[in-house]
């Protein structure tokens, strides 16, 4: 089996911080700024649920800060994000 195709999928432009997932919809991180996005969403998914009251705010504060990492995954995508089926770039 030839790793090459793979490897190739992984590396992206400057600029960007995650490159398209091979199968199905989204992204995964290859350049540390992706990986600080990434530890920075989960302490703050953390974060929240520890310290936060009540079920509303735990909500609210959950569908801003998935949002938020969405808008930012995937503007920093190399390729955008579609459905994919495999090595088809």
């Amino acid at each position: 089996m030839d790793i090459d195709p793979i490897k190739r999928v992984y590396r992206v432009r400057d600029g960007y911080w995650f490159a398209p997932k091979l199968f199905g919809i989204g992204a995964t991180p290859v350049t540390w700024q992706g990986w600080v996005v990434i530890l920075g969403y989960a302490a703050a998914m953390f974060g929240m649920f520890r310290f936060l009251p009540g079920l509303v705010p735990h909500i609210i504060a959950g569908v801003a800060l998935t949002a938020a990492m969405i808008v930012i995954t995937s503007r920093k995508t190399d390729g955008g994000w579609r459905w994919r089926w495999g090595l088809d770039r």
